[in-house]
């Protein structure tokens, strides 16, 4: 059976309670990796995977998490700025459909509009050339990602004395 592919609200129900999330910014020609620490705190760089063909990426990401001891994957969809999808979105959910075929570990769906844009303000503010930039602005997307969902969770934890949560918060994505 494929796994879940749900909104972060909705995927932290599959997930048990602690366990590291893996966190990816998906773009044409590399994917981000992040990781979490066990207790969803904090947000590390893994590695930006050079894509090659869907199989190999998807492999490379599934060691990962087992590397890991991953709980759950949290992917950035790019969301335009007026809350439509367009190509790029659709193309995040595909690799997750595909994706979800060759894991049991709920995927969670989290907006990351202008994340890539934050990041290339924050290290063009750390004086970072461009060649260096270009290396590193997807893992660092996707270290923005994590870090955005378990903010997130972390808010829903303090509401509710758990992340177990439903109905009283407002749907994410």
């Amino acid at each position: 059976m494929p796994a879940p592919i749900l909104p972060l609200i909705d995927a932290v129900a599959r997930w048990p309670e602690r366990g590291a999330l893996i966190g990816l910014d998906l773009g044409t020609r590399t994917i981000g990796v992040a990781v979490s620490d066990p207790d969803r705190k904090l947000a590390t760089g893994v590695e930006t995977i050079r894509r090659k063909a869907f199989k190999a990426d998807a492999a490379r990401l599934l060691a990962i998490a087992r590397e890991r001891n991953a709980a759950g994957f949290v992917l950035g969809l790019p969301i335009n700025m007026d809350g439509s999808e367009g190509p790029r979105a659709q193309s995040t959910r595909a690799f997750a459909r595909n994706f979800s075929g060759m894991t049991d570990v709920a995927i969670a769906l989290w907006d990351e509009r202008l994340s890539t844009v934050a990041v290339e303000r924050e290290l063009i503010g750390m004086d970072m050339s461009r060649a260096r930039r270009a290396e590193v602005i997807d893992e660092h997307a996707a270290i923005f990602i994590l870090q955005g969902a378990l903010d997130r969770l972390a808010t829903l934890r303090i509401r509710s004395g758990s992340t177990r949560s439903s109905g009283s918060t407002p749907p994410d994505c």
